[in-house]
């Protein structure tokens, strides 16, 4: 029970930091968290190790804030935890891979935009 509290807090407690600290133009990008599927699922199928961690990723893989959710994840070097159906190592890698990042977002949607151009 400890744990799953724990957890649970943990994820609440980052989203209620940013809240906090949130002005009027941060207050969209908040939003996202309402409508996260993961938001009535236990904590600890999302905070699990290992393997695990690419099942829970499918929790993910409907999501209407799924881009939004790893964007933010990875903006503030989120550690532990699925988060926008990456798993810890996924996110780990990518920010490797693209260190001159500096809004997840932002890159999310350019290559969300390149995908369209290429494909249409």
């Amino acid at each position: 029970m400890w744990r799953r509290t724990s957890i649970l807090c943990f994820r609440q407690g980052i989203v209620m930091a940013k809240a906090a600290a949130a002005t009027v133009e941060n207050e969209a990008r908040l939003a996202w968290v309402a409508r996260a599927r993961c938001r009535e699922v236990d904590p600890d199928q999302l905070f699990v190790r290992g393997a695990a961690q690419r099942k829970a990723a499918t929790i993910c893989r409907h999501c209407p804030v799924q881009l939004e959710c790893g964007a933010d994840a990875l903006d503030n070097r989120v550690e532990f935890g699925v988060w926008g159906g990456m798993t810890e190592r996924q996110r780990r890698a990518l920010l490797r891979q693209h260190p001159e990042v500096t809004s997840w977002s932002t890159f999310f949607e350019t290559q969300r935009r390149r995908q369209i151009t290429s494909v249409g």
